[in-house]
């Protein structure tokens, strides 16, 4: 599969479906998603976190696709080129109902679940809660217990950022991305310029301070009581070099969730998506065609 690698071409590969008032939130709201691929293997779900959109897939998409899976790649409430408008909760909880809104829109039953940053609290809570939608599930560099990057937590104080301009923003989150990448060959314009790329409007700065002031520990900390209730076959996949979800967040997360593998990638960081496209990939690849149980 090609057609992925400039966020222009990505974004004009995505699909948008309106889902109705009382699915998601209290009026009808518009989810752009990326539908990829057939479902010889299965269907896979993959969801990014903050400041990110489907896009930071962009790499991962054609080998998963190769390989013989349906990839669903949506932009979360507020994200990416979903809707932004500033009439919404952007919670984790309404961004699984987002999610569940959408697979019943497309008629899928069940997916394995790669989440990642808050993708990963969105699919912890699919997993505890809505457990008759996840095949496998699999956690990377997650949101997962109260760690939260002290630069988007930043980001949720509307009196200190909405006054400021486009540019002080775009600068913020050049850094971020500088910080979260191990391998710097890998921090190419192209990736720096496709994540930035829905924020830099005033729509887009306004949207993403929206979505840092819904982050909730709250949220991610009523869940860990209840890590032990997954039964999905489950990996948590971590770049090492993370300087903000630490790894030692992600191997006790393992082991709270029976049965679950711990597999680190080595000479990665936050993004490992970016930074290792193909070992995240076999990883991933590797532990869908593994027998359940």
């Amino acid at each position: 599969m090609k057609g992925l690698d400039t966020w222009q071409e990505f974004k004009a590969l995505q699909k948008e479906i309106e889902l109705a008032a009382g699915s998601v939130v209290h009026i009808p709201v518009t989810i752009r998603y990326l539908d990829a691929g057939e479902a010889r293997l299965g269907t896979v779900l993959l969801m990014h976190g903050i400041p990110t959109w489907g896009y930071l897939y962009h790499a991962v998409i054609p080998i998963l696709v190769d390989a013989g899976y349906r990839v669903i790649a949506p932009d979360f409430l507020g994200h990416g080129w979903s809707d932004r408008r500033d009439r919404f909760d952007r919670s984790f909880q309404d961004q699984a109902r987002m999610i569940r809104a959408l697979l019943r829109a497309l008629q899928i039953e069940r997916v394995d679940v790669v989440g990642h940053d808050t993708g990963g609290a969105v699919g912890l809570i699919l997993a505890i809660e809505h457990a008759q939608w996840v095949k496998r599930l699999v956690i990377s560099n997650s949101v997962c217990y109260d760690r939260f990057d002290d630069d988007m937590l930043d980001f949720g104080h509307p009196l200190r950022w909405k006054p400021r301009p486009v540019e002080d923003l775009v600068a913020a989150l050049e850094e971020s991305l500088a910080a979260g990448i191990s391998r710097k060959d890998r921090l190419t314009a192209e990736f720096r310029e496709g994540i930035i790329a829905p924020w830099v409007s005033e729509e887009g700065k306004l949207s993403l301070l929206r979505n840092a002031s819904a982050l909730n520990a709250n949220q991610t900390m009523a869940l860990v009581d209840r890590h032990s209730d997954i039964t999905a076959p489950t990996m948590i996949l971590w770049g090492m070099d993370d300087p903000w979800q630490k790894s030692e967040d992600g191997k006790r997360l393992a082991d709270e969730i029976p049965g679950a593998v711990f597999h680190p990638i080595d000479g990665a960081s936050h993004w490992v998506q970016q930074d290792t496209p193909e070992e995240f990939s076999a990883a991933v690849t590797k532990f869908f065609k593994e027998p359940p149980g």
